[in-house]
């Protein structure tokens, strides 16, 4: 009888184990890209078919780029079909909800409710986080605040072996630039699948020994419907089958997936991981003064206010950090993500937060000073100047404030989409860019439109809104995702030129560019990894200096700095590169993380304050 009992036991964790003992179906839709040409009636149409009860179900998985823009028109739009789904419902963001989200990611957890899932279903335990990349273009990262979560969900219920499906909008690979964060964890536990969207096609992968699954995009592409994916648990196997909406299920699944323990703890440390021995490389030339990790994602740069750096992060904190030991001073709360680069000047601190308001604290004790409410998120990063504070928002609504009032001076109300960037002040105007395809000059006394300049694109991804304008010899420069970089008259918004140097030299420029200290040189990176030079007085995109990196290739749209005879450049894995400016020779690098990095800012006794989008801040001397 005791050997019986023993066999029944061990045959019971086993089918905990590998879910023999339970049957299900739920549905996998992904990519419905809401506010695209066939978004909202694809997925209509999807809805419509999992409400009919031609098949049985238990769930609904949505897994990510539920919408075009990520705009709060078009979450609104998502929800209102997604609710008419009569069975529970599970959804995640993915990077077109995040990556131009005009609130800053803050509308998908207002409007869906959180950025995570996690729920157990007849055995298992569903975990689903978000993707970014936010607000700044990157390969995909899993937030830091959700590493945080998922920590504190394994551990409360993935105990026991608990089989475990993990739902991301990315691949579990270099696709994402922290995917080892989330698989190292996961592997710890009982992992048995993970799903994933993205790519738009069905797709069997490995992650690192964690089968994975892609579900096709729910749009209909140029086929009459779109589809999606039942997937069937029973047995110890996860089945995929096709199904079109209206038409019915495919006679046979694509694939099948055994679903098993696989102690995938024990091969920890057997994969590739981000290398640093670049740092052991150049360490003569370094000294790291201090070191310092937020327990949420950082979006933004620096401001300089005496011994601090006042930095901001997606838990809505705004705080100061001790130049001398990089320990926190004060901290101020918001209800939103802030991914405003602060600005200060004399002791006030000024910045926007995704909860809708501009605030000015006092930045030696981070009291609040005074605050204004926009009628939407404000993402943009301020300048102040000679008393007045300049930032853009997401209402369509670029503004002037008396710094020691709190009184707005002027405000232009005529900017098409929403201001993401920092502003350029040069001569008597601003200048910034938005996520409506223009480009915009105001008066910097009354706010008044100088002139408008569009790029004539109707995709507003390619808008020159995330670069750092410069302005040199009567010129400003920007450069967008259209790989164009544009110098226009300061004075009349004139093209001077506008090149794209693709085809002719296999150039490939993007949003991150900055100004050499002496004014005469442009500096942009290319998505090749290459460092330029481009004259400020030539008649034409003139190449007039190259750099001797070469990264590889490369999307962060950070701001390129040059001081000390140096340049520092940026890139999207955790790396900068400072590069000799006379002869473009490669002095130092160091890489920080794996995640992007973000606006950098140089400090006097030849210190570089840089972080990092997965909350690392470390301050440098070189």
């Amino acid at each position: 009888m005791l050997r019986y009992l023993h066999c029944l036991l061990f045959c019971l964790y086993l089918s905990i184990g590998t879910g023999f003992s339970q049957s299900f179906q739920f549905a996998h839709v992904t990519d419905t890209h809401v506010g695209g040409s066939t978004g909202l009636e694809d997925l209509e149409r999807t809805v419509n078919d999992i409400n009919s009860g031609s098949i049985e179900l238990d769930f609904v998985i949505i897994s990510g780029d539920i919408t075009e823009f990520g705009s709060d028109e078009e979450l609104k739009a998502a929800r209102e079909v997604i609710e008419k789904i009569r069975i529970p419902w599970y959804v995640i963001p993915g990077n077109h909800d995040t990556n131009w989200s005009e609130s800053g990611g803050n509308s998908f957890r207002t409007v869906f409710g959180s950025e995570t899932f996690s729920f157990k279903h007849k055995g298992y335990l569903f975990l689903g986080t978000n993707s970014g990349p936010n607000m700044r273009m990157s390969p995909g990262q899993v937030p830091r605040e959700n590493l945080v979560w998922l920590d504190s969900v394994l551990n409360a219920d993935g105990g026991d072996r608990v089989p475990i499906i993990y739902i991301n909008h990315y691949p579990q690979d270099s696709s994402l630039n922290n995917w080892f964060d989330a698989v190292d964890r996961l592997k710890m536990f009982n992992v048995q699948l993970a799903l994933c969207g993205h790519g738009h096609q069905n797709k069997l992968y490995d992650f690192e020994g964690i089968p994975g699954i892609m579900s096709r995009s729910n749009l209909r592409a140029q086929d009459s419907v779109g589809a999606y994916n039942i997937v069937t648990i029973d047995a110890g196997k996860a089945t995929f089958t096709l199904r079109r909406p209206g038409i019915g299920i495919a006679p046979s699944s694509w694939v099948s997936v055994e679903l098993t323990d696989r102690q995938l703890h024990q091969t920890l440390g057997q994969y590739p991981r981000p290398n640093y021995a670049v740092n052991e490389k150049f360490a003569d030339f370094l000294d790291l003064k201090w070191s310092f990790q937020d327990n949420s994602d950082i979006g933004a740069g620096f401001a300089q206010y005496k011994d601090l750096l006042i930095t901001a992060n997606t838990a809505g904190q705004v705080y100061a950090l001790d130049q001398k030991d990089g320990m926190v001073k004060w901290t101020f709360q918001t209800k939103g993500k802030v991914y405003s680069t602060p600005a200060v000047e004399k002791n006030l601190v000024l910045f926007g937060s995704s909860d809708h308001h501009i605030y000015c604290l006092d930045a030696r004790t981070g009291q609040l000073k005074w605050k204004y409410e926009a009628a939407k998120a404000v993402l943009a990063s301020p300048i102040i100047h000679k008393g007045v504070g300049y930032i853009g928002s997401s209402d369509g609504v670029f503004r002037a404030f008396d710094m020691r009032r709190g009184k707005l001076k002027w405000s232009f109300e005529g900017v098409k989409g929403y201001v993401s960037g920092k502003p350029l002040i040069y001569g008597n105007m601003i200048y910034f860019g938005s996520w409506g395809n223009d480009f915009y000059a105001l008066d910097l006394k009354r706010g008044h439109k100088i002139w408008e300049w569009s790029n004539g694109s109707s995709n507003r991804m390619l808008s020159p809104a995330a670069c750092y304008p410069v302005g040199s010899n009567g010129r400003v420069f920007i450069v967008a995702p259209d790989r164009f970089m544009t110098a226009l008259d300061a004075q009349s918004g004139q093209v001077i030129w506008r090149a794209n140097k693709e085809k002719e030299l296999g150039v490939r420029v993007r949003e991150s560019m900055g100004l050499s200290e002496n004014g005469k040189l442009v500096y942009v990176k290319t998505m090749d990894g290459e460092l330029l030079g481009i004259s400020v007085e030539a008649d034409s995109m003139e190449i007039a200096w190259k750099s001797q990196l070469q990264l590889p290739y490369e999307l962060t749209p950070s701001a390129i700095e040059a001081s000390d005879g140096l340049v520092f450049v940026p890139s999207h894995s955790g790396l900068v590169s400072a590069i000799r400016s006379n002869d473009g020779k490669v002095v130092w690098q160091y890489k920080i993380s794996n995640a992007m990095v973000n606006p950098m800012t140089v400090l006097p006794g030849r210190k570089l304050a840089v972080s990092t989008m997965d909350g690392k801040i470390e301050l440098i001397g070189f």
